[in-house]
C-alpha cells in the first residue's frame, strides 16, 4: 500500500496545552520538534525549519526529517499507554526504514501511526509532509516497549567482556 502524495485530512484530537513528558528529550527539544496531537496509537508532530537545520541544497537534512519520523513514531506507540498527560512506558527504536521522495522545504508535518502491537513491541509508520502538503519522507519502525530506561534507574552498562563497548 502506498503513501498518499499530498497531506491526507483527517482531524485528530490535539493535546491540550504543553505535553508533560515523563522524560525529556533534549535533542528533539534542540530541533525545536513540536507535538500538535496524540491520541490512540496516532501522532502529529510539527518543525519549523532554521538554516542550522539544512544541508548544502538549502532543504531539510535527512538527518533531522529522520529523526522528526523516529520521535513522532515513537509518540504514536507510546500514545496507546496514555493516561492523561503521561505517556506510560518509554519506547526505544529497534528498527527503521525510511524512503526520501522529495526535498523537504518550510514547515514540515510529520503524522505517524500505530499499524500492529503486540505486548512489548509497536510497529509503526509515519509520514513527513512540505509546507505545500507534499509527500517529502516515509518510514517504518519498529519499537520496543521498556518499564525503565537503565540511566533513569541508575544501572551502569558495563563494557563487554572484550572491553569493548
Amino acid at each position: 500500500m502506498s503513501a498518499p502524495d499530498v497531506n491526507p485530512s483527517g482531524a485528530q484530537a490535539p493535546v491540550p496545552g504543553p505535553l508533560n513528558r515523563p522524560t525529556r528529550v533534549p535533542f528533539a527539544d534542540l530541533l525545536g520538534l513540536r507535538v500538535k496531537s496524540l491520541h490512540e496509537g496516532h501522532a502529529e508532530l510539527a518543525l519549523a525549519l532554521r538554516p542550522e537545520l539544512l544541508n548544502t541544497w538549502q532543504v531539510a537534512h535527512g538527518g533531522v526529517t529522520m529523526t522528526l519520523l523516529d520521535v513522532a513514531m515513537a509518540h504514536a506507540a507510546r500514545s496507546l499507554n496514555m493516561k492523561g498527560d503521561d505517556l506510560g512506558p518509554g519506547v526505544v527504536t529497534v528498527e527503521m526504514k525510511t524512503t526520501f521522495m522529495r526535498p523537504a522545504e518550510g514547515e514540515l508535518l510529520c503524522r505517524a501511526r500505530v499499524l500492529h502491537r503486540s505486548s512489548t513491541m509497536a510497529y509503526t509508520e509515519g509520514s513527513v509532509y512540505s509546507d505545500q502538503g507534499l509527500l517529502c519522507a516515509h518510514a517504518t519502525g519498529t519499537f520496543k516497549y521498556l518499564r525503565a530506561l537503565p540511566a533513569a534507574s541508575g544501572v551502569r552498562v558495563l563494557p563487554q567482556k572484550d572491553g569493548q563497548e
